[in-house]
C-alpha cells in the first residue's frame, strides 16, 4: 500500500513539524524493520521540507555507517569524533551548523551542502545512530528544527 503525507506548506515550520511527526509515528508504528523505518523517515522529512540531503548513519563497531537516505550519494563511513556526524556521536548531542565551511573538520560529502543539523539517537545511554540533515542554503536550521528532530529521534529509539 502506498503511503501519502498530508502537508500544509502554508503553516510555519514549527506547525509543519507538528503536522508531520504524528504521521511519521503512524507510518512506523507496528513496523519492526529498522531499515524500513529509517528509509520512510528520511523520505518523509525530505518530502515535507525539501532538504538537500536527509539520512541516517548507524553505529557499527567504531564507525558510523551510511544507512537509508534521500539525496545525492554520500560518505559511506565516518569515524568517531570526525566531522559533524562524528562529533554529534562523540558528544551525544545535537549539533546545528549554520555554515559547514566554518565547522572545524567538516567532512564535505558534497560541496553543495551549506548548513547541517545532526541529531543523535540515544538508547540506553548509548548513541546507536545519527540523523543527518543537510541544506544547500546557509543558516537553514534553527531551534524549531532542533526541537522537532530531537522529538522525532526520541521516537526512533524504539526501532533499535
Amino acid at each position: 500500500m502506498a503511503e501519502t503525507l498530508a502537508l500544509d506548506t502554508t503553516l510555519t515550520k514549527a506547525a509543519q513539524y507538528q503536522q508531520l511527526l504524528p504521521q511519521i509515528e503512524a507510518l512506523t508504528t507496528g513496523e519492526p524493520d529498522l531499515t524500513a523505518n529509517l528509509a520512510n523517515t528520511a523520505a518523509a522529512l525530505r518530502q515535507a521540507f525539501g532538504f538537500f540531503w536527509v539520512g541516517f548513519y548507524v553505529v557499527k563497531d567504531d564507525e558510523l555507517v551510511l544507512g537509508p537516505f534521500q539525496g545525492p550519494i554520500a560518505c559511506t563511513r565516518i569515524r568517531h569524533g570526525k566531522g559533524v556526524c562524528g562529533a554529534s556521536w562523540a558528544q551525544a548531542q545535537t549539533i546545528l551548523v549554520p555554515d559547514v565551511e566554518a565547522f572545524p573538520g567538516h567532512i564535505a560529502c558534497s560541496s553543495d551542502s551549506k548548513s547541517e543539523i545532526v541529531v543523535p539517537i540515544i538508547k540506553n545511554g548509548q548513541v546507536v545512530a545519527v540523523l543527518d540533515v543537510d541544506s544547500d542554503q546557509l543558516n537553514d536550521f534553527d531551534h524549531d528544527d532542533q526541537a522537532a528532530l530531537e522529538q522525532l529521534m526520541q521516537l526512533a529509539t524504539r526501532w533499535f
